[in-house]
């Protein structure tokens, strides 16, 4: 191949003997190209070194193939690993990224960042913001005026709204119910701030199944963290003095429970024997605590990927000129069983 020359789209065509727009639906991942002229187009495409210009794509098809991404906390795991999935399902689709961060979970200053993306013509958006207090507030009066579709991360679900969401309230419910399964019937709960809607979920879910169970789940039964070590270790510590004949724990995230598998050591509270703990998150440390955690795997990575397939699909509807169906897609977390609550 030829460096120093830039390869054309005529070029590639003549080679794989195809039109100039069999490559071009090619390129653009177009659905209407046999599977035998897919290949042998992709083919030529990498063995030329081809590379498509992206400014003459969105001239010819006035779109500028670049998505708007609003996130928030980006310094801890959660939306990190959901901006992974974001930057790599965009990458895939041909999408470039414009990432606008929030100053603080609870804000509802969302102008200057949509303001912002759409001046630079996104072609849609990711808000990948969680629910906090009202911080959503604004999303029924503004979104019927977006010009762009816009797909809400871990929000909760709307009428009329595209969201995308780990369910939590059905990952609380397998972790309560995996510690009933244990034969434990004492169960407390470390929250997370309950100002946070995924927070709540996992708090009513604890509440629900134990319920369900013939077990009342009272205030001293629980405390509230939020969600770092420093406030899983004083909501234990409170639960220790409110509750204590607890025989299990269902923290609402792993970064509490960590500081719960320390404080019970410390004070030779044994685990899983006297004390059974479940995590939340799954986070990739969370096997090396000791003991190693029992916790709900959340596919975060997969979460911001999901999203970038609605956004686009939505852009995809909206350029064939037919409407959206706005809808609320679930992720289902796993359990995942160690040490911590077992044995």
């Amino acid at each position: 191949m030829n460096t120093n020359k830039r390869v054309t789209i005529k070029q590639v065509g003549k080679i794989a003997g195809v039109s100039i727009p069999t490559v071009s639906k090619v390129v653009n991942n177009r659905q209407d190209v046999s599977p035998e002229t897919r290949e042998r187009v992709k083919k030529v495409i990498k063995d030329m070194g081809y590379r498509p210009s992206a400014l003459a794509r969105s001239l010819s098809q006035q779109r500028s193939y670049t998505l708007g991404v609003v996130t928030v906390g980006l310094k801890y795991i959660g939306p990190s690993r959901t901006l992974s999935g974001i930057t790599d399902k965009a990458r895939e689709f041909g999408y470039a990224l414009l990432l606008e961060e929030m100053d603080q979970f609870d804000t509802n200053n969302i102008f200057p960042p949509l303001q912002s993306l759409l001046a630079r013509h996104v072609d849609g958006i990711v808000w990948a913001v969680p629910e906090v207090g009202d911080n959503c507030s604004w999303v029924d009066d503004i979104l019927n005026d977006a010009p762009v579709p816009v797909v809400f991360l871990t929000i909760q679900p709307r009428q009329g709204v595209s969201t995308v969401s780990v369910d939590n309230y059905r990952g609380g419910v397998l972790a309560t119910q995996h510690l009933l399964n244990q034969g434990r019937r004492q169960i407390g709960h470390v929250s997370g701030p309950l100002g946070v809607w995924e927070a709540r979920q996992r708090k009513l879910a604890w509440q629900d199944t134990l319920k369900k169970a013939g077990i009342e789940a009272t205030d001293s039964h629980c405390a509230e963290g939020d969600w770092s070590s420093r406030s899983g270790k004083m909501a234990f510590e409170k639960l220790l003095h409110s509750y204590p004949e607890m025989d299990a724990v269902f923290v609402a995230n792993d970064q509490m429970a960590l500081s719960v598998l320390q404080i019970a050591i410390r004070q030779k509270i044994a685990i899983p024997k006297d004390l059974a703990v479940v995590g939340y998150d799954n986070v990739d440390e969370s096997e090396y605590y000791w003991p190693a955690l029992t916790t709900m795997n959340l596919d975060q990575h997969k979460l911001g990927c999901r999203a970038v397939e609605e956004v686009v699909h939505q852009i995809e509807t909206v350029q064939h000129g037919e409407k959206i169906e706005t809808q609320n897609i679930w992720l289902s977390p796993e359990l995942v069983v160690r040490d911590s609550s077992v044995g």
